[in-house]
């Protein structure tokens, strides 16, 4: 009898937490059809407030007196910060799928809602990049200097397939909640996951095994420099963030500080080496393609992607230095 009462007892309960779990989900549901409206209605706003200040901006660039410049130079500056200020808006905001996106996944929305959300996801990118870089690199080290089967490079082509997939997938979500990566880095991931396509069809033969050593060899090389790049890059935004001048979402160091150049010179002959060393795959396999034997297409195919890959890096590295140099120069000067 006492059992009964008990059971009675707990049911009862259960019962008022039931009714509490409803209406608690009640309001759950009336505060994200809430979010909901806000979110369309701050989308809205942005784009009016985006419209009317290209409009201004135009109309400030026609028939400017000397005596308003200083004026219009103040509101250039004003309209330039709050269009700042809209893209960090808008990294809240829900927005349309860019192209790899909307293959992979279709309209899902993929916009993190707060700052918490946002490191995490972004924390678990860089832990992933961190470990199945050291993954590649010893499994290209096995072939290397351990293992010498086409099945081994094989299931080693298809990790670097795979892997530069999931980074053109996952920086997809990074851009659409507001990191700022640049438009080659992706397209970089784009081209080394056809590159190790291509190198995962081309049959074992006399030419595969001349090209093999050297490839894996730049493959050892390449994980290599992207492990010291991680650190450099981690320890930058770590820095930046702790001082309050980055995003949470950036993948590379866009705003330039003078303490940089210390660990950047020293990472600077590393990655240069690495773009010449592809220019080097690139003229070997042309070489190799000009050979009476050469049947193979992936030869001149692979010579093609290499060289577009030195020309993309190169001249992204150049540039990012010069623009980094023009700060640097700039902060002197204020000082």
């Amino acid at each position: 009898m006492s059992s009964y009462s008990e059971c009675l007892q707990e049911w009862k309960s259960l019962e008022t937490e039931y009714q509490q779990v409803q209406e608690t989900h009640r309001l759950y549901k009336e505060k994200l059809e809430e979010v909901s409206r806000l979110q369309e209605a701050c989308s809205v706003s942005i784009a009016r407030q985006r419209k009317k200040l290209k409009e201004i901006s135009h109309l400030l660039t026609k028939g400017v007196n000397s005596d308003d410049a200083g004026d219009i130079d103040k509101i250039q500056a004003l309209i330039k910060e709050r269009s700042n200020v809209f893209f960090e808006m808008e990294a809240f905001l829900p927005k349309k799928n860019g192209l790899c996106l909307s293959l992979v996944l279709g309209n899902v929305n993929v916009t993190l809602l707060n700052k918490q959300a946002k490191f995490a996801y972004k924390d678990e990118y860089e832990t992933f990049k961190l470990c199945f870089t050291i993954l590649i690199l010893l499994f290209a080290f096995t072939c290397c200097f351990i293992v010498s089967n086409r099945i081994v490079d094989a299931i080693l082509n298809f990790l670097l397939v795979w892997y530069y997939c999931i980074l053109t997938v996952r920086e997809s979500v990074l851009i659409s909640n507001g990191s700022k990566i640049k438009g080659w880095w992706v397209f970089h991931h784009y081209i080394s996951a056809f590159l190790s396509g291509v190198i995962l069809t081309w049959p074992d033969g006399n030419l595969y095994q001349v090209f093999r050593k050297q490839f894996l060899a730049y493959s050892l090389y390449q994980s290599f420099v992207q492990l010291l790049q991680y650190y450099y890059q981690n320890g930058c935004l770590y820095r930046l963030r702790s001082l309050g001048k980055r995003h949470t979402m950036d993948l590379t160091v866009e705003g330039f500080q003078s303490w940089m150049w210390r660990g950047l010179g020293f990472l600077l002959p590393f990655l240069f080496f690495g773009h010449f060393w592809q220019l080097y795959n690139g003229l070997s396999l042309f070489r190799m393609a000009l050979l009476p034997e050469c049947t193979d297409w992936q030869v001149v195919v692979c010579g093609s992607t290499f060289l577009v890959l030195f020309s993309g890096n190169f001249l992204t590295t150049i540039a990012v230095v010069h623009h980094k140099f023009q700060t640097k120069n700039q902060a002197k000067m204020k000082k």
